[in-house]
């Protein structure tokens, strides 16, 4: 038996042929480069027959594809929710993704990338074994995918862990509106908000971000140079992400709560403050038997979790039957 695993993020498209070891055959990565609505489609299409037409590599048929994508998906209706393409607002992606594979016996499977990360996990990563473990997503935005007693919680329209909007901050302040008050400060873009306002709010200002970008990347790399700006936001982050561990171990009481996304390939030496925030704020008993760990997955975490679930179709543990 093989399967495709497809990620498709706000920029671009992985996709490779798993076998179902986890053996990774015929890797792919395009970029979007602005495309939209059908267009997006169709390149999703274009990978799926050319990995079809690669299957003999590994000697076993295909029977399924599974795909990850970066907003909501209704299984209901087979429809997608996914904010950075334009035209995608409901879009009907199963049915047309079924219509590539017609006559082929192989089966398409669509989960929003919050749940493809932690299936990536359980698969091949640091949930291994768990039943009740969280996978914190740090990228652009901020998402969680939630596994509880063995199954993937999606919520009643697929839109479980959002917690971009978590309420970390009182008074409320319309800024929030278009991503949350958690993503509003700790996500990537967040960083480079925060940083940008205070810079702004500094008429004096002349550290090292009056020449250099003002990112993520940057901000992280800064913190502990003695850098104004990078301190400020970096700590503000941390207590953002610590009371985002706290609530949801409070909530869940996971065995595991695992960091990953763009922002945490440099942002994991911050684990043991994440864990100290976390503390102060978190059920006691249940902060003291969760662990924090960061993802070995890396970029590969949402195709990881794509073909799991296309491995696993037919499994009503994983709550995508």
């Amino acid at each position: 038996m093989s399967v495709i695993g497809i990620d498709l993020g706000g920029t671009k498209i992985s996709s490779a042929l798993f076998s179902s070891k986890g053996e990774i055959y015929g890797f792919q990565k395009i970029f979007l480069n602005d495309k939209k609505g059908q267009e997006v489609s169709q390149l999703i299409k274009t990978q799926i027959l050319s990995l079809i037409s690669e299957n003999d590599i590994t000697g076993e048929s295909i029977t399924s594809v599974g795909v990850s994508i970066p907003g909501i998906y209704y299984k209901d209706t087979g429809k997608v929710w996914v904010p950075n393409i334009e035209g995608w607002e409901n879009y009907p992606l199963l049915k047309e993704l079924k219509e590539v594979v017609k006559g082929k016996n192989i089966t398409i499977k669509i989960a929003d990338d919050r749940a493809c990360y932690i299936l990536g996990e359980v698969w091949k990563g640091k949930a291994i074994a768990c039943k009740n473990a969280i996978f914190i997503a740090v990228g652009t935005g901020i998402g969680a995918g939630v596994l509880i007693d063995g199954k993937v919680l999606n919520g009643s329209n697929g839109i479980a862990g959002a917690i971009g909007w978590l309420a970390l901050n009182k008074p409320y302040d319309k800024k929030y509106i278009s991503c949350g008050c958690n993503e509003y400060y700790a996500s990537g873009d967040g960083l480079a908000r925060y940083a940008n306002e205070l810079i702004a709010s500094k008429p004096c200002y002349t550290g090292v971000f009056m020449h250099k970008e003002v990112n993520s990347f940057n901000l992280i790399k800064e913190y502990g140079n003695n850098e104004e700006i990078a301190e400020s936001v970096i700590n503000n982050a941390i207590e953002y992400w610590g009371m985002t561990v706290a609530n949801l171990v409070s909530i869940f009481n996971p065995e595991k709560v695992i960091f990953g996304g763009g922002v945490f390939g440099g942002a994991a030496k911050f684990l043991d403050k994440i864990y100290l925030e976390a503390k102060k704020w978190g059920q006691p008993i249940a902060m003291k038997q969760v662990k924090l760990e960061t993802s070995e997955n890396g970029a590969m975490a949402g195709l990881y979790g794509a073909a799991y679930l296309a491995i696993n179709t037919n499994k009503k543990s994983l709550n995508y039957e």
